[in-house]
């Protein structure tokens, strides 16, 4: 038997449930004391004894959970705590807010300050600089959002696959001059794959492609949108809604008339601007899966996995 039982071996050799070992490993209703002594005594046999799953038997888990983000103002990343909420208080968990600013430095020190205070578990927004051995201590109860770290639970978005319903939209509504405004490769997922998703279409469909990669913000959309306007181009495909709402500005100010794409499907650009075609990219799924994938982790009742969410056009 190996150190650390699993869920499937703690039930085969108790002859219960699987569902019935993790209402005893969370101390949970529903279970006789009969069945609770015979999990328990499997459990002490060989020598299974995690600190999470073994506070919860003893009643004594502060049951707590942290969420780091990388901006508090972030409306993805909101829109994905809007979730995980609910399914954290469903299950008894107290979640705390925290704020890297995409420093990694600031992660390590939220990690120690929270190993040192026995949280159950971390939700971590990741970004350019987050690396599996920042992480290593946290491998079992921690799950990345919106990145994806080799070795760890993490539910990401497919960036390509955004753009690429966007552009065959675009593409199949006539539009053939589509100019891109997105973010440096530096960042990985709304940049690199973003960008490249793009210009892979391009030479699929021999479209000649003009792009400007200034980076995130409604301040950079207005400002570079200029240099890939052209008088032929008939669409804008913007890497992110704060892009595609500076980029709007822009436009409007000037009475320019273009069909604008946007990856991020918030309630800001619905609002504003609700001419614009979007994808969502699933921001509200992922927040429900990330918690369930946590959850999952902490009553070991699952092994760290990667979730991609499927973007889908609005």
């Amino acid at each position: 038997m190996p150190n650390r039982l699993t869920i499937n071996d703690i039930a085969r050799l108790s002859g219960v449930g699987k569902s019935t070992v993790s209402r005893v490993l969370n101390n949970e209703n529903g279970v006789s004391q009969q069945t609770r002594e015979r999990v328990a005594a499997v459990v002490n046999q060989h020598g299974f004894s995690p600190s999470r799953s073994a506070r919860a038997m003893r009643g004594q888990s502060d049951k707590v959970v942290a969420i780091i983000v990388t901006r508090l103002d972030s409306r993805a990343e909101n829109l994905a705590v809007q979730t995980m909420l609910p399914a954290f208080y469903e299950q008894g968990y107290d979640p705390i807010m925290m704020e890297s600013r995409f420093q990694p430095e600031l992660v390590a020190e939220h990690l120690q300050m929270l190993s040192q205070r026995n949280i159950d578990g971390v939700v971590l927004f990741g970004f350019t600089g987050i690396t599996p051995c920042l992480l290593a201590a946290w491998r079992d109860s921690l799950v990345v959002m919106a990145r994806d770290v080799s070795g760890f639970s993490s539910v990401s978005y497919d960036d390509e696959g955004a753009i690429e319903l966007l552009m065959a939209k675009l593409y199949a509504e006539g539009h053939r001059q589509i100019a891109f405004i997105g973010v440096p490769h530096s960042d990985i997922t709304t940049g690199k794959r973003r960008h490249q998703a793009y210009e892979a279409f391009c030479r699929q469909h021999k479209l000649t492609p003009r792009a400007v990669l200034p980076g995130l913000g409604m301040q950079p959309g207005y400002d570079h949108v200029a240099q890939v306007l052209t008088p032929e181009t008939t669409a804008l495909l913007c890497a992110s809604d704060s892009l595609a709402l500076g980029a709007s500005k822009y436009l409007q100010e000037r009475r320019i008339a273009l069909q604008l794409a946007s990856v991020g499907n918030t309630s800001l650009i619905n609002f504003l601007h609700p001419e614009i075609l979007t994808v969502d990219p699933g921001y509200a799924e992922a927040g429900r899966q990330a918690a369930a994938q946590l959850i999952a982790q902490v009553t070991d009742v699952d092994a760290p996995r990667q979730h991609v969410i499927p973007a889908r056009l609005v």
